[in-house]
This record gives C-alpha cells, sequence and structure tokens, in this order.
C-alpha cells in the first residue's frame, strides 16, 4: 500500500485564492483593505526569506503590506514603541513580529504588547485563553493548517482519535484545542510519553510536531491512519549534502499510512495561506463585519 500524498502546495494555493477573494469583497463593498505590517529586526538569513515570501503572498492576496525591518541595535523600548504605533494604526488589521528577535530583547514581552484583535499569529495569552475555552480568537497559523490539511481526507473529524506528538505553546497546545472543536478524540503525547509507539498506533490521525528527525518510524503507525508531519529539520546525509526532513520517516511511514503530508511542501505553505486567511478575519472583526470561513477545504 502507498499513502496517499496529501499536497499542502495545491491546499494553501486554493486557501490563498480564497482569501484573495474575501480581500477584493471587501475592498469593493466595504472600502476596506485588510492591511498585514510585518517587523523585522536584525538579518537573521532563514527571517528574511520567510518575511519576503510573507510580503509577496500578501501584495499577492489583495491586501496592503507594512514592513518594518529595523537594525540589530534596535532597543527593546524601541520595538515596542513601534508596536504601539501599529495596534493605533487602523489601515493596520494584523501584526507580525518574525521570531526569533536579538538577545537582548524579551520576545514574551514584545508578543504580548501586540493587540490581541492584530494578533495574527495566535500568540498572545488572550486568544490562547479563549481558544482553549472554546470562545472565538485568532489561532496559531500552523495548526490551523494541520486541522485544513486532516479534513481534505476526512470532512469531519468528529469521533476520529488524534494523536498529537508535541506540547509547544506553537503548535501542539492549539492544536489539541481545534481538534477538540472539532469533536475529535485527543491523545497528548512527547518525547517523554512511556510507549510511544503503542500510542501512536492507536491515533486514525497522528500530528508529529516534536521536533526531532525522522523519529515517527512505519511500527507507529496504524494501516490508514493519517499522518500530518509538521517537523522541520536539517540533516546532512552520507554524501555530505544536508536536507530538509520532518520528524516522520516519510518513505517507510508512506508504505502503510492512508494518506501523508510530504516535508517540504506539506504543512509549510499552509502557515502562511492560514496567516493570510487571519488578517482578513482580523479586519472583519476590527470593523464589526463577519468574517468568511476558510477553515473548510474544497475537496
Amino acid at each position: 500500500m502507498t499513502a496517499r500524498i496529501i499536497d499542502g502546495k495545491t491546499i494553501a494555493a486554493e486557501l490563498r485564492g480564497r482569501v484573495a477573494d474575501a480581500a477584493h469583497r471587501l475592498a469593493r463593498d466595504r472600502s476596506l483593505v485588510p492591511g498585514l505590517a510585518v517587523v523585522l529586526v536584525g538579518s537573521n538569513p532563514a527571517s528574511e526569506v520567510y518575511v519576503g515570501s510573507k510580503t509577496k503572498a500578501t501584495i499577492g492576496s489583495g491586501m496592503r503590506s507594512f514592513d518594518h525591518r529595523l537594525p540589530e541595535t534596535t532597543s527593546e523600548a524601541e520595538l515596542l514603541k513601534l508596536i504601539g504605533r501599529l495596534n493605533a494604526d487602523p489601515v493596520v488589521h494584523g501584526i507580525l513580529v518574525q521570531l526569533p528577535l536579538p538577545a537582548h530583547i524579551d520576545a514574551q514581552k514584545i508578543l504580548y504588547a501586540i493587540d490581541p484583535a492584530k494578533d495574527v499569529d495566535g500568540f498572545h495569552p488572550i486568544n490562547a485563553g479563549h481558544l482553549w475555552a472554546g470562545l472565538p480568537a485568532l489561532a496559531p497559523c500552523t495548526p490551523l493548517g494541520c486541522i485544513i490539511l486532516a479534513k481534505t481526507v476526512y470532512p469531519s473529524l468528529a469521533g476520529l482519535e488524534a494523536v498529537v506528538i508535541g506540547r509547544s505553546n506553537i503548535v501542539g497546545k492549539p492544536l489539541i484545542q481545534l481538534l477538540l472543536a472539532e469533536n475529535a478524540t485527543v491523545t497528548v503525547s512527547h518525547s517523554k510519553t512511556e510507549h510511544l509507539p503503542a500510542v501512536c498506533r492507536r491515533g486514525d490521525l497522528v500530528f508529529a510536531a516534536v521536533g526531532r528527525a525522522e523519529m515517527v518510524r512505519r511500527d507507529w503507525i496504524k494501516p490508514d491512519a493519517v499522518v500530518i508531519d509538521v517537523g522541520i529539520n536539517r540533516v546532512t546525509g552520507p554524501d555530505g549534502k544536508s536536507r530538509i526532513v520532518g520528524d516522520v520517516a516519510f518513505k517507510e511511514v508512506s508504505e502503510v499510512a492512508g494518506a501523508i503530508t510530504p516535508v517540504p511542501g506539506g504543512v509549510g505553505p499552509m502557515t502562511i495561506a492560514c496567516l493570510l486567511a487571519n488578517t482578513v478575519r482580523a479586519a472583519c472583526a476590527l470593523n464589526g463585519l463577519p468574517a468568511p470561513q476558510f477553515d473548510t477545504p474544497v475537496q
């Protein structure tokens, strides 16, 4: 048996198209153009690439992009002052501060200074609390993307047993709540879980977000399970060349799973698409308008 490949690039492109349609309607009918401000401090090469991708995708979706590129020497006070200005700016509906920040800046303090209504990364404790309470909230983008990918296989996740490997505030914890909201039965596991392979074998859905290269093996997965690989790990092969792999041993797990996301090309493209969707949601909420629903993929 060979697993169906869940093509994150194609699904993300479809989602970006729906976001662009929603942005176009807002501009046409309400004279409202969603705006996303991205703040980059320093010149981390990977961050530069990520910010460039986000800027391109934002403009390509018919939204305004406000890039703020600050020198490495920017003080915490200066960055907080910028966040305050963006919070007060009515044409900015989403604010994203690219991590990591320089060591002299308290990242938590910066993220918590963002207006929760503009927190399109979903990291503010108010949004996290609302998510856990089952209240409307801006949820983190990667877990949102995971849910959409899983629903391309199972349009309803109700009653399915989902195993989440990982408990981070960015992926694991919010993913748990999103799965519960879909009426899945959720087991939380992590690198310290005893008998982890046996726990994973219970899952109709397995979400690997532990940050260990190819940790999840063939015998961890029950036949026909859906495997969503969130991991991004750089490894060096026998030839000395580096490559990107996930938390799942893709080749061997593909022989038993029913469907699986590749790395790269699976969850990654969904993160930016969900960021754009969150920006449209935030623009609507800030202007008292109903937000479009983007969480159900086109089958």
